[in-house]
């Protein structure tokens, strides 16, 4: 039997690593023919250079409709009526642009040259898009600026925030943070040369982030959205039933569960989206933690899991933590920083986590067939609803 379970295995990972060569040499017209629908490469206006915090993030799980329509563009002046919150006597704004990647909020970023000294300062603007846009999971940017100070304070490597926007300011919602170098674009992490020596450090890494993360004080924190196991449950069973497709697989994963839910812990503070493309990483460790609009309260064990989930292995799927390494570095790592690890409620989110990602992929079919987001990068995500059927089935019935 044992034999029979690593053939099994070994067939799944050979299966996935196909099913990702194959999902990056998709062809518009096969997309077309398997969704039903008009296939088209979108493009856009920004140029982008995705090395460091100039990213929002490789492979972003997509949660919702594309915001990219609701982008109003931003003209220097307007940066520069905040210039003086920026540094001290204002400055000169300079080459200002939007980035690539983020599939919720808008990334600019620019130079501002002090006006006092000639100093060039690197910095970013992360904004709700079109200045308004809210997801209604989000936590809101001025709470995302909030926890990010308090996670600097806390030790926690984040990127300075520099201001929070106003009203006044004319620009709508958002913050702006320090420029952090380093790269955040997984599959470079995952094979530059740049990265050798560092890549076997981070599984530990990882582990003590999260647990200098899940134990900050929560005391004196914004309010924050709470979430337990049994409104996650009852959140993946409502979106599972509202798909325009029936996936019967997703309804086992329901039961299992159900089946398997376990008591609610104390809550601490999660991150929410924990994973490489939300990291900025230095040749020397984690240089910065991004992307903290996902940030509430609730059980700790949901940031393990999700960081291990598949689609953030990146191809190495037999690597479960961030495609670079095993849990076990994981988790003694995070239990020698202070955390505890309970591996029965991590197992749980790992089935939450699978069927979490499968339901958005899974959500987007109908955004590409009625034309609401006709690109093929919309409908290269909806196929992967199929890959997580595959991990759903084998996280219920043979372990990770």
């Amino acid at each position: 039997m044992a034999n029979r379970l690593k053939t099994i295995r070994r067939r799944y990972v050979n299966s996935v690593n196909r099913l990702h060569k194959l999902v990056v040499r998709t062809m518009p017209s096969v997309i077309k023919k398997f969704l039903g629908g008009p296939a088209r490469c979108s493009s856009s206006s920004f140029a982008a250079d995705r090395t460091g915090q100039d990213s929002a993030g490789d492979g972003e799980a997509v949660t919702s409709t594309s915001t990219d329509n609701l982008c109003i563009p931003i003209e220097d002046s307007a940066l520069a009526r905040i210039a003086g919150a920026l540094v001290a006597g204002g400055g000169e704004v300079r080459n200002l642009r939007r980035l690539s990647g983020g599939a919720s909020q808008e990334t600019w970023a620019f130079e501002l040259v002090a006006a006092a000294d000639g100093l060039t300062h690197r910095l970013i603007l992360r904004r709700a898009p079109g200045g308004t846009f809210q997801h209604s999971t989000a936590a809101g940017l001025e709470i995302e600026a909030a926890i990010i100070r308090t996670m600097a304070a806390n030790g926690i490597p984040v990127p300075e925030v520099r201001h929070v926007l106003d009203p006044d300011d004319g620009l709508g919602r958002g913050f702006v943070t320090s420029h952090v170098d380093g790269e955040t674009i997984a599959r470079r992490v995952l094979r530059d040369a740049t990265f050798t020596a560092v890549r076997p450090a981070l599984p530990a890494l990882f582990g003590q982030v999260l647990a200098g993360i899940h134990g900050s004080p929560t005391a004196g924190l914004p309010e924050l959205r709470l979430t337990c196991l049994g409104a996650t449950l009852d959140l993946l069973r409502n979106e599972v039933r509202a798909l325009s497709t029936p996936r019967p697989v997703f309804e086992v994963a329901i039961r299992w569960l159900e089946d398997h839910v376990l008591p609610d812990v104390p809550p601490v503070l999660v991150h929410g989206d924990f994973r490489l493309g939300n990291l900025i990483i230095a040749d020397d460790g984690i240089a910065a933690v991004l992307d903290w609009e996902l940030v509430h309260l609730g059980d700790p064990m949901e940031d393990l899991a999700w960081l291990c989930a598949t689609p953030w292995r990146f191809g190495n799927v037999d690597q479960p933590v961030a495609g670079l390494g095993a849990r076990e570095d994981l988790f003694a790592a995070y239990e020698a920083a202070g955390g505890t690890v309970d591996r029965a409620r991590v197992r749980w989110w790992d089935v939450a986590s699978a069927l979490r990602w499968g339901v958005n992929c899974a959500a987007m079919t109908p955004l590409f067939r009625d034309g609401t987001d006709p690109s093929v990068e919309r409908a290269m995500i909806a196929r992967r609803a199929s890959e997580n059927e595959i991990d759903l089935l084998r996280l219920i019935y043979l372990g990770d």
